[in-house]
């Protein structure tokens, strides 16, 4: 039996991860160079970061990253500088001159789905956001003692689940608009937002205060 506690955790999660941010759009720019595989790829790396975090929260290296300022502004701006070059290649993509005989598939770079998941894991573990909500929620919901480090696991891999799942679903439903986001004035129009957005966030990123 749900335990209410548990409840409010799980609506909590709900409502931070279909609010819109960094792992949003980078699946669905694995959409967008790779298809479903690819933005299942993407939503598998964020997950993957997400059980990270949530690990070194149980831990206590999140304590740690975020009781020094100098590593936390690393991080973090390791993790803003990663977007904005995602973002920038995106956007060179959509707008590379073509030669003569080029197609926007040919000169498309189309990443395997490793590369997609290693990008969507970097991506989130790039975010210290996560270890900032990871260190502030999960220790709320969780039974302080010996089983402490178990129980806040147990969150942070539900957590992560509930982010794979949505994000799943978030990339199949756009690549089922595959042949429509395949024309090419169309993808280029919806990867110049994509990039322009992704570089947005790092930049957003960068120059956020810690809350």
């Amino acid at each position: 039996m749900l335990t209410s506690s548990f409840v409010a955790f799980l609506g909590i999660s709900v409502l931070v991860i279909v609010t819109p941010g960094p792992d949003t759009t980078m699946t669905i720019r694995g959409v967008m160079l790779g298809g479903r595989h690819g933005g299942i790829a993407t939503a598998a790396g964020v997950a993957l970061g997400q059980i990270i975090w949530a690990l070194a929260t149980a831990a206590g290296l999140v304590a740690v990253l975020l009781a020094s300022e100098p590593v936390f502004q690393a991080v973090k701006l390791l993790g803003a500088a990663y977007l904005v070059y995602l973002g920038a290649r995106m956007l060179w993509s959509a707008w590379r001159p073509t030669g003569p005989g080029e197609t926007a598939v040919m000169i498309g770079v189309r990443p395997s789905p490793l590369v997609l998941f290693r990008q969507g894991l970097v991506s989130d573990l790039g975010n210290p956001k996560m270890a900032v909500f990871f260190a502030s929620i999960l220790p709320q919901f969780a039974s302080a003692g010996h089983g402490m480090f178990s129980e806040l696991a147990l969150l942070g891999v539900v957590f992560s689940s509930l982010t794979f799942l949505w994000l799943c679903l978030y990339a199949v439903a756009l690549a089922r608009l595959g042949q429509f986001l395949g024309r090419p004035r169309i993808k280029r129009s919806f990867e110049t937002i994509m990039g322009g957005l992704l570089m947005a966030l790092g930049l957003r990123l960068a120059v956020e205060q810690r809350g």
